[in-house]
């Protein structure tokens, strides 16, 4: 499917890697794919986000919503999520539901890479509030790329 890009009426079909990856030119590490406006979505968000083994893509921020409640879905791997003052590891495969009042945010302290995709009711403008300091760095997950990855 590497480069088709359907887009119709009634459906539309996107490769993913052909959408724009957010952290391309910063120091994040890993992925961050907005796909609604190449799907021509009109009702929903879709974002892709893969986190590489040992990476923290949020860089020990969070964040919440103001009134966007979110889906999750760990397609691949295993991320260390927290809701609010709750930590826990979700494996793939799974889904996630979090209130839009919930703070939140995740990391991949594991082995395995993570692909992760988040889906939430389209809106116009964003809703989200940044919390800087949201949980202390993890030792089992790097805040930014290594010299040689990119």
């Amino acid at each position: 499917m590497t480069g088709m890009h359907v887009a119709m009426t009634d459906f539309s079909i996107v490769d993913p890697d052909d959408a724009k990856d957010a952290y391309a030119d910063s120091d994040v590490p890993g992925e961050f794919r907005r796909l609604t406006d190449a799907l021509g979505a009109e009702q929903l968000s879709a974002t892709l986000i893969r986190v590489p083994a040992h990476c923290d893509f949020e860089q020990g921020t969070g964040h919440f919503h103001d009134e966007v409640e979110e889906l999750y879905l760990v397609t691949r791997g295993t991320l260390t999520m927290r809701f609010g003052d709750t930590i826990e590891r979700v494996s793939a495969p799974a889904a996630v539901r979090v209130a839009p009042s919930t703070r939140r945010s995740h990391r991949n302290e594991g082995d395995e890479d993570v692909e992760l995709w988040a889906i939430s009711r389209k809106i116009d403008g964003g809703d989200a509030t940044k919390i800087d300091e949201f949980w202390e760095a993890s030792p089992d997950a790097r805040q930014r790329l290594s010299g040689s990855q990119r």
